[in-house]
């Protein structure tokens, strides 16, 4: 029986982003990645600096506590990291669905996990260049594929720059067929500190008149929703 690295589980709470904004949720956050975006918000789960905060649980001990938490009423529940695609979470997906609950992932599209396709939503999102980081095309086709578009698939990318929207227009041009969602990026990322929530507004707006200007209606706009409601403060 194989453990699985677990930075936290928590929840419920509420979907910050994307497709299912606003939804219920209890997140699964795996430990490990193999990315290092310049701006990473959940380095806690990335770096192997804080691998012995990390939990070693089996996909049971991993289920037991979802339930727990969402007192074994259905609800959505999220696979997040760091990278939760280096991970198998096919056997918690099976034993949640048995049970009625649904499953979204979101990974930056680097592995392709063969348990995507099992997902009742995926969530690629590719990071731009102000990560520092080249997005492997071959790879995320290989998760588009590993998929088979069983589950919902959309587009997330997060914005915080003019280099970076010029990015994610065209990628939006090549996967014009899957539902896109921008977010502004969180420049503060420090969990210590004090959340600039006017600078992270003003972002926003910004993002808007940006889409605006390149007549791009097709794209959806959103904010960081949980940033806008705690910070930078983890487990919420």
């Amino acid at each position: 029986m194989t453990d699985l690295r677990i930075a936290e589980i928590f929840g419920p709470t509420v979907q910050g982003e994307g497709a299912v904004i606003g939804r219920p949720t209890v997140f699964i956050r795996a430990g490990g990645c193999d990315y290092r975006c310049s701006w990473c918000d959940s380095l806690h789960a990335v770096k192997s600096e804080y691998r012995h905060e990390w939990q070693k649980m089996t996909s049971q001990e991993i289920w037991h506590k979802v339930e727990l938490l969402s007192s074994s009423v259905p609800l959505l529940v999220s696979i997040s990291g760091g990278n939760p695609a280096i991970q198998d979470f096919s056997t918690v997906i099976e034993m949640g669905k048995q049970k009625g609950y649904q499953f979204a992932c979101e990974t930056q599209g680097s592995i392709a996990a063969p348990w995507f396709n099992a997902l009742d939503m995926l969530v690629l999102s590719p990071k731009p260049p102000s990560s520092g980081h080249e997005v492997n095309w071959d790879m995320f086709e290989n998760c588009l594929s590993q998929a088979m578009y069983k589950p919902n698939i959309s587009l997330k990318i997060v914005i915080f720059d003019d280099v970076d929207f010029d990015w994610a227009y065209d990628v939006a041009q090549k996967y014009s067929n899957l539902p896109l969602y921008l977010q502004p990026g969180n420049d503060n990322v420090d969990a210590d500190s004090t959340f600039d929530l006017l600078q992270n507004q003003q972002k926003y707006e910004w993002l808007i008149n940006k889409v605006n200007e390149k007549k791009w209606y097709n794209a959806h706009v959103l904010p960081q929703l949980h940033v806008w409601l705690w910070g930078n403060k983890r487990g919420v």
